[in-house]
């Protein structure tokens, strides 16, 4: 018995029936058309009896059909609605500023949205930066890093005071472990009740987390115990305090796989559905009013990748290593090229500055640098010493010579005049713990790393810390032969552009792999185009279509 027609498909007498059911080679389609139709995102096409056609010439003929998929269609369009983008598009942000005012104000004027990279730095430099945004971006949407800082509470708090005084309306928390009391402090700040009946939650977060137990947590209400330290202290009335036990800490979740930076190295390709489980038995359970997204990131650099993130239910897809890359982040040129040579297998595990002490890791580029390799030095010292006077004599000098170029007295006075500006009690710690005062002078050597590579130090190329996941190689690997392979060419519109209509493309064509379509692979081969040719794909609407 022959199978039924597919999507109401008639046979036609004599045929073979539905196009699943014809030889591929009756079929053989023409590259270069079938890649021009693919590649014309807005306009839907057939293909009849081999031919790319827009409009059916004979209902009885059997066809495929492919749907437009403009760039606006991508994603959760709840998210874009709510943040006001015209694409569901985020830059996520990276530390140290390297997530630059430049790249925010890019995304936001694109109908898209980024995060200043905040973490690392002082409030005084995050205040400057705020300034700016506001000035120059107006009502356009963009946000601001907050960082989990268990070493440094204070410092938390004193910037979830900034953004209150401020009013940042978004903010991407990042590497938290648990829920602190600024975090819920600023979730809930500005509560109220509107005549209509709806709750108002002025401020904004996107949790960006790897696992499922943190993940949980940004997803249920504020913890009732935090939400009463806060009514105790006046921050909070109580009525504001029931309102919060009826909203999500974070209504837009990162599941954030195998990333640059804070990871856990988690696949995306398990990550993200199981972070979409989740939220679907929480929203079940909550029965929250707008019901809880969830975005993906780590890995995404390609078209293809974008694409499967879409495919698989992401309700935004966002982006860090590739921004670094771009010519609008704070890195430095030297960096920019460093990270265009990347190769996939080019980046490794090392100690993170901000939480040395926990063991925690960060995913860095390992290429040209010798920085993954002195940090766990420096880890493997703090394990096993107690103090700065432990370490033998002969591995002291070789530090100081190799490691620090200074005395490690020396470079204790450095961190001594740091931290009586950042955080006193870090010192106050230190002269009753020898070793947390190991771990201070060993954090300088991290956190000074760091800032080398966004300052193109030449002097310290070979202990540059640059933060960067395989997605780098990847991205690197796509362009290569395009003139996105020049670090120069390299802007985080254009990019996030051809990533997003690489995903299009590709999803269209997914269509026709449904309806029983071989698909030559010159049809899918687009490489990277500027923005005046992308112009001739795309529908443009203004900022916010």
């Amino acid at each position: 018995m022959a199978p039924p027609a597919l999507h109401g498909a008639t046979p036609v007498a004599g045929s073979a029936g539905p196009l699943l059911d014809r030889p591929c080679s009756e079929f053989a389609l023409d590259p270069t058309s079938l890649r021009e139709a693919l590649a014309a995102i807005s306009s839907p096409f057939w293909i009849e009896q081999g031919r790319v056609t827009t409009t059916r010439s004979d209902l009885s003929i059997p066809a495929a059909f492919v749907p437009a998929c403009p760039l606006e269609h991508l994603g959760n369009p709840a998210f874009r609605s709510a943040h006001r983008l015209r694409y569901a598009y985020v830059a996520g942000s990276m530390a140290n500023g390297i997530g630059s005012a430049d790249i925010v104000e890019a995304m936001a004027r694109a109908g898209m949205v980024g995060f200043f990279g905040a973490a690392g730095l002082s409030p005084r430099v995050v205040e400057s930066n705020i300034d700016r945004l506001s000035r120059n971006l107006g009502d356009l949407p963009w946000g601001v890093n907050l960082i989990h800082s268990p070493n440094e509470p204070d410092l938390e708090a004193a910037i979830v005071d900034l953004y209150l005084r401020r009013n940042v309306r978004l903010v991407e928390a990042s590497a938290y472990l648990d829920l602190t009391l600024p975090v819920v402090r600023y979730r809930v700040a500005g509560i109220s009740r509107l005549p209509d009946g709806t709750i108002h939650t002025p401020n904004r977060i996107l949790a960006k987390v790897s696992r499922v137990e943190v993940a949980s947590k940004f997803l249920a209400p504020p913890p009732a115990a935090l939400l009463r330290t806060l009514v105790e202290r006046g921050e909070l009335t109580t009525e504001q305090a029931e309102l919060a036990r009826q909203i999500p800490m974070a209504q837009d979740l990162t599941a954030e796989a195998d990333s640059g930076g804070h990871t856990d190295n988690r696949p995306a390709i398990t990550l993200l559905p199981t972070m979409l489980a989740l939220a679907e038995r929480v929203q079940n359970e909550q029965r929250y009013p707008e019901p809880l997204r969830v975005g993906a990131a780590g890995g995404l650099s390609t078209p293809a990748s974008v694409a499967a993130a879409f495919a698989m239910g992401a309700s935004y897809v966002l982006t860090g290593s590739i921004n670094q890359a771009c010519v609008e982040s704070g890195s430095s040129d030297t960096v920019r090229q460093m990270l265009a040579e990347a190769e996939q297998a080019d980046t490794i595990m090392a100690p993170a500055a901000d939480m040395f002490e926990m063991g925690v890791k960060v995913q860095v580029l390992k290429r040209g640098t010798l920085f993954p390799m002195r940090a766990a030095k420096l880890y493997e010292i703090y394990r096993s010493r107690q103090s700065l006077d432990e370490i033998p004599e002969a591995e002291r000098s070789g530090l100081e010579k190799t490691l620090f170029r200074a005395s490690l007295d020396e470079i204790w006075r450095q961190t001594e005049a740091f931290f009586q500006q950042r955080d006193p009690r870090q010192l106050e710690r230190a002269a009753q713990d020898p070793r947390h005062r190991m771990a201070l002078v060993f954090r300088w050597y991290l956190g000074q790393s760091s800032r080398w590579a966004n300052a193109g130090e030449p002097s310290r190329k070979i202990d540059y810390q640059v933060w960067c996941g395989p997605a780098m190689g990847a991205f690197n690997e796509w362009v290569r032969g395009s003139f996105l392979e020049r670090p120069a060419e390299r802007r985080v519109v254009t990019v996030a552009l051809n990533l997003l209509h690489g995903a299009a493309v590709l999803l269209r064509a997914s269509a026709l792999r449904c309806q029983g379509m071989v698909i030559p692979p010159e049809a899918l081969h687009r490489p990277p185009v500027s923005l005046t040719e992308l112009e001739q794909c795309l529908t443009f609407q203004g900022a916010h279509g």
